[in-house]
């Protein structure tokens, strides 16, 4: 097995990371997942490698978390995120990609349609309806996806998103 350069930095207190992700949907529905132990879900995805393109993060982590091959649609956010986590402070760069999913992975609204063990980590993934009070009730960050979610951005869109400076919606 090869060794994993993931774009990862610490500095003391304070951690720096590469996250790409994906938003699937289908029927009104977005794919979400959430580490077990945590109370809070987000959208599927994980930390890039050093040497790989964003689009490649993307698919690679669906492959190694769904066992599917996506088609990783446009960018819809770069964001600069801003947030406090596991007593670290963190500075992510994040991408956010439409993402279709094969029409054979599992949907059901109302049941958890895939498990899986990444590295220390027990994950679960669900479909939720595509509102933003489905969002906000799931406790799904960064938060501006939920005031976003059922008006997508026509083209991509850069922002700076700090957790700690602003509410949830």
């Amino acid at each position: 097995m090869r060794k994993r350069k993931l774009i990862r930095l610490n500095a003391g207190s304070s951690r720096f990371q590469m996250r790409v992700a994906g938003l699937g949907f289908r029927d009104g529905y977005v794919l979400v997942h959430r580490a077990t132990h945590e109370s809070f879900w987000t959208f599927p995805g994980g930390r890039a490698e050093i040497g790989e393109t964003s689009e490649e993060t993307l698919r690679r982590e669906m492959m190694e978390e769904l066992g599917i091959d996506v088609t990783v649609g446009r960018l819809l956010w770069s964001v600069e995120n801003f947030f406090h986590y596991e007593q670290m402070d963190w500075h992510e760069l994040g991408l956010y990609y439409l993402m279709d999913t094969p029409v054979d992975f599992p949907f059901d609204p109302d049941e958890i349609v895939h498990r899986v063990q990444d590295g220390d980590n027990d994950l679960e993934f669900k479909w939720v309806r595509a509102t933003r009070a489905a969002l906000v009730a799931l406790d799904i960050p960064p938060y501006f996806i939920a005031e976003e979610i059922e008006n997508l951005p026509p083209a991509s869109r850069h922002l700076v998103w700090r957790d700690g400076d602003l509410d949830k919606p």
